[in-house]
């Protein structure tokens, strides 16, 4: 009896343990089934976004979450077998600021950078390869690494440790991330594709909108800034400065800066910065970390700074400025295609300044040809016939009786004789050269003059005859224009004139200045240190002045200096 109750437990006790091991197993099932489930979101969500950066930091988050991780990260590795960038997630604000540094691609981390297979540690400190951790890192146990492949190139890797709970990541952890890393390089590759092509497109607007601008006759420095402004946007670059050489061709200037303040004038030397290897060389150059060289040194007081470029402006040989651009340390560095790209922008740029500038000097030349040519007319036709009238009137003079006629008839050839020597003033103004930035004589005379008007209530009248502008060397005329102020400062405190008349001349090698007024006249006992200066400024240049109160009153200021 009581073997038959025995032998009737032991089949229910086997039930039982099958039921049981029945239900773990279903338990797996529906774990790896929600597993996977998450896998495919995960790849669904990396791939909705074609922003690079946002698309690495979602492959991280995603990764920690699917396989219960503390930490992860994305190492990008550049040349050299080196890190260019690493992208941490779950660590805090002030974790991170308390890490002296990131990894740079020893250890384990060069590990898998030297050998691309997915590596599986319980704990990281047992492996020979291991490195340690940078000062203030956090303390690290169980790792997962992962190769991350780009049309079978290794593009990063992702990094996993410390799973939640203690335990180790074990093979399932594994496919799971292995799978996402296939997904994930799927997801770099378009977001590069995408970034390209929206690069590519700002590249052919900005080359269009900087040589529409150029040729529709915007100044140079619009359209350098337009240039600074573009390559910026196209590069996300922080800071971009242009360049170009100073004086001393060891040091190159800066022109034209976005992003850091106020760097214009600041200059870099040619031979020991990234920039002076560009103009030197003709080539784009690029680093990835720029530190406290080039233009970190102007920039603004920042310490340092992490990638940067300097493209050439212009081919090698005729290579006009440089265009720099640099970011923050810890941004994505610059890629070749990058800065292929920023090398053919910057070359179309200085092509279009070459032709803008072709343009203005065709202009300018045309213009020189035009005013050679009235010049010619003025002289060669105008003044003839003006001197043949001139001469017909004093033939005439002589058989008019009636005096007042005559008296006219003299005026009418002084007038005559007035306007010609007013043409010959516009002829040697029209065949001298004017510079905007380096204005003529005869111009800087006009400008005090006109000056004047204003605190007078009239403007005075002005005659400029000879070579002022050819004849009349430096020294000579800084003087002159000192007397001309300050003749015009007395005329505005002193005179109390109703009208004025200014007279700057070259004849016979000498340049003479009168300025004559209707005003009150000398004062007999005033104070006349004022007239002594200009007596002074005279007699320097071995010349002399007068000062005189006409019967008729006002004053006449009379100064004469030899040219040599």
């Amino acid at each position: 009896m009581a073997s038959d109750a025995s032998r009737s437990m032991v089949p229910n006790m086997r039930l039982d343990e099958l039921l049981s091991e029945l239900q773990i197993r279903l338990e797996a099932v529906l774990a790896t089934r929600d597993r996977v489930h998450t896998l495919l979101e995960a790849v669904v969500s990396i791939g909705s976004d074609l922003q690079l950066e946002t698309v690495l930091r979602r492959i991280v988050e995603t990764a920690t979450r699917l396989v219960d991780a503390s930490y992860g990260a994305l190492g990008v590795v550049g040349e050299e077998s080196t890190l260019l960038e690493f992208i941490p997630v779950g660590l805090s604000e002030e974790e991170i600021a308390r890490i002296e540094h990131w990894p740079h691609g020893l250890g384990l981390l060069g590990l898998l950078i030297k050998e691309p297979m997915p590596l599986r540690l319980a704990s990281i400190s047992d492996h020979p390869e291991s490195y340690g951790f940078p000062p203030g890192h956090p303390p690290m146990g169980s790792f997962l690494g992962v190769p991350l492949r780009v049309r079978d190139v290794v593009f990063g890797n992702l990094y996993l440790t410390e799973k939640r709970g203690g335990a180790e990541f074990d093979e399932e952890d594994q496919a799971v991330v292995t799978a996402l890393a296939t997904a994930a390089g799927v997801a770099i590759e378009n977001a590069r594709l995408y970034e390209e092509t929206r690069l590519r497109e700002i590249w052919l607007q900005a080359s269009s909108d900087v040589t529409t601008a150029l040729l529709s006759g915007a100044g140079s420095e619009q359209v350098l800034r337009q240039v600074a402004d573009r390559a910026r946007e196209m590069a996300d670059a922080d800071l971009v400065t242009i360049l170009f050489p100073a004086e001393d061709a060891g040091t190159l200037r800066v022109r034209i800066a976005e992003g850091g303040g106020d760097l214009a004038g600041a200059e870099v030397s040619v031979a020991d910065s990234l920039s002076g290897a560009a103009y030197s060389t003709g080539e784009p150059q690029m680093v990835n970390e720029l530190g406290n060289r080039d233009i970190a040194d102007v920039a603004g007081g920042r310490a340092s700074w992490g990638p940067a470029a300097a493209v050439p402006l212009g081919a090698a040989g005729s290579v006009r400025g440089v265009l720099t651009l640099g970011k923050r340390p810890g941004r994505q560095p610059f890629t070749p295609a990058m800065l292929r790209m920023l090398h053919a922008f910057a070359g179309q740029a200085a092509l279009a300044l070459e032709l803008a500038e072709a343009r203005q000097d065709a202009e300018r030349l045309g213009l020189l040809e035009d005013r050679d040519r009235i010049a010619k007319d003025l002289h060669d036709v105008v003044i003839q016939r003006l001197f043949a009238v001139a001469m017909t009137l004093m033939s005439t003079v002589r058989l008019v009786e009636r005096p007042e006629a005559s008296t006219r008839l003299r005026h009418a050839i002084d007038e005559l004789d007035e306007t010609i020597r007013q043409i010959r003033s516009t002829i040697f103004a029209l065949q001298a050269p004017r510079d905007v930035a380096d204005p003529s004589l005869r111009a800087r005379v006009v400008d005090l003059v006109e000056g004047a008007r204003g605190h007078l209530g009239f403007m005075p009248g002005l005659r400029m005859e000879g070579q002022l502008d050819n004849a009349v060397p430096a020294p000579v005329a800084d003087h002159l224009l000192a007397v001309l102020q300050e003749a015009l400062s007395n005329l505005v405190r002193h005179a109390k004139a109703t009208s004025a008349d200014v007279s700057a001349t070259v004849h016979q090698d000498r340049a003479t200045l009168v300025v004559k007024d209707d005003g009150v006249g000398l004062p007999v006992d005033g104070r006349r240190s004022g007239l002594r200066n200009l007596q002074e400024r005279a007699e320097q240049l071995g010349g002399w002045f007068t000062a005189e109160s006409p019967a008729g009153g006002g004053t006449v200021l009379t100064w004469s200096v030899p040219l040599r």
